[in-house]
């Protein structure tokens, strides 16, 4: 088996210094899991390899690791994947080796938490799977493009194996070209792919895992026992290392907490059985928001665009209601709160999404709730939203005495003020305009906004 592994080793070599004489970057996406670890353990050992040679002139070629973050990663697999991207960088730079981590996230009007619980956008499902693009392949499609704008092409490697599943095969060998490595990219433009682990038996990857020192000096019991203690079915994972520590690992997958699209998350489950007991109210949650996902009541008779969205038989299908969203908001922050008192470092949401979703509802004229509010009321402080300009106390009071006669001229102006800091929270003025005249005309016209 070592064999093999070293062929797969002296493949990357050559590919890297030999038979691609450009300098183009490669770019290795990294999910801190089996495969991706194997794939940059062995391009790592290929980087040594030829560092040392007698003439290392061809370590020229930069090895971005990229690790796309969702920001609603399982805790545990998130706390695990920053820790190793840590040692990778720091290990990177005291070998004098190209490797480089990027961390990348999505824009924070696409978050998770900012389409459901601002835009009120239902959560994701098969047929409606918003998620995985605006989470996980625009962001590093934007790292991507910025490397072929800079060198022209670059060339992509990927962790995927044959033996991963039958649709998998018929998928990477439907783009390969026969008697090379690397294949033009599905969807990118001037870009490569090349999976030197494709061959690769899952006997073979926790061979490696189990067995090679981690080249930046990682502990990888620490993966096998994240996998072990996620397992949720009987499978024997064939380490080939006789290790009673090593009796078995799940092939379970990890991904983001709230993914609503399987019907029941299999991984977080087996964590709680397995002693991770302060996951289950994550776990009541993303529960609830599967099964409260086509309450028609939940949600509103229109789309965000204005048309309709009501089925033939009367149902609601639109964004959910925002009082809704302010619920489900409610509940996550006081997750958040409980899990602090033993995890501080874990937060659920960030608060520029906090402040992202305040924006969003001041956008859709929803008023009646405040996200600084409730969070006062939560935490017991305040929200730093950096560089607000609401009307502080002194101000609404003086404001209020004029406003005695008629209250609600005072609740149009504070709500006008809002949307005026919403474009400065946002660092954009695009449609203020639109949405001041929105707002005025629901005070003219009280009446056509009733029921909206």
């Amino acid at each position: 088996m070592s064999k093999r592994i070293e062929k797969i080793i002296d493949e990357i070599v050559d590919q890297y210094a030999y038979a691609d004489q450009s300098d183009r970057p490669w770019i290795i996406g990294f999910s801190g899991g089996k495969d991706s670890t194997v794939l940059l353990t062995l391009v790592w050992r290929a980087l040594e390899k030829i560092k040392n040679l007698p003439t290392p002139f061809q370590l020229r070629r930069p090895v971005y690791v990229v690790c796309n973050d969702t920001l609603v990663e399982n805790p545990i697999i998130s706390s695990y994947v920053d820790d190793v991207l840590e040692k990778i960088d720091v290990a990177a730079r005291e070998q004098n080796l190209p490797v480089f981590v990027k961390k990348t996230a999505p824009l924070l009007e696409e978050t998770f938490w900012v389409n459901v619980l601002g835009k009120g956008y239902p959560v994701p499902n098969n047929s409606f799977r918003w998620c995985t693009d605006k989470l996980k392949i625009r962001p590093t499609s934007n790292f991507l493009v910025e490397q072929i704008d800079e060198k022209g092409e670059a060339i992509v490697l990927l962790g995927t194996r044959y033996e991963e599943s039958a649709s998998r095969e018929r998928s990477m060998k439907k783009h390969e070209i026969q008697g090379q490595r690397l294949s033009k990219h599905q969807t990118g433009v001037n870009t490569y792919v090349y999976a030197p682990i494709k061959e690769l038996m899952l006997e073979e990857v926790w061979y490696i895992i189990n067995t090679f020192a981690s080249p930046w000096g990682f502990d990888n019991s620490i993966l096998f026992q994240i996998y072990s203690d996620a397992s949720a079915d009987d499978y024997e994972c064939p380490t080939v290392v006789v290790n009673k520590k090593h009796s078995s690992c799940g092939q379970s997958r990890f991904g983001c907490w709230t993914c609503t699209v399987v019907k029941k998350d299999k991984s977080m489950s087996a964590l709680i059985e397995n002693g991770q007991h302060w996951m289950t109210p994550l776990l009541n949650y993303r529960n609830s928001l599967a099964e409260e996902r086509n309450i028609h009541e939940n949600r509103m008779p229109e789309r965000r665009d204005g048309r309709p969205a009501v089925h033939e038989e009367g149902t609601n299908w639109g964004p959910y209601w925002p009082a809704y969203r302010f619920k489900k908001l409610k509940e996550l922050l006081l997750i958040q709160k409980e899990i602090q008192k033993e995890r501080p470092y874990i937060y659920l949401i960030k608060n520029q999404e906090l402040i992202a979703i305040q924006v969003t509802w001041n956008r859709d004229l929803y008023f009646d709730k405040n996200v600084g509010d409730l969070y006062r009321e939560i935490f017991g402080k305040e929200m730093n939203t950096n560089n607000t300009k609401s009307l502080n106390n002194t101000e609404k009071r003086i404001l209020k005495e004029v406003c005695e006669d008629d209250m609600n001229y005072y609740h149009l102006i504070d709500n006008l003020i809002s949307l005026q800091e919403t474009k400065t929270l946002m660092v954009s003025k695009y449609g203020l305009h639109n949405d001041i005249e929105k707002r005025i005309e629901r005070f003219v016209n009280p009446k056509e906004y009733e029921n909206k």
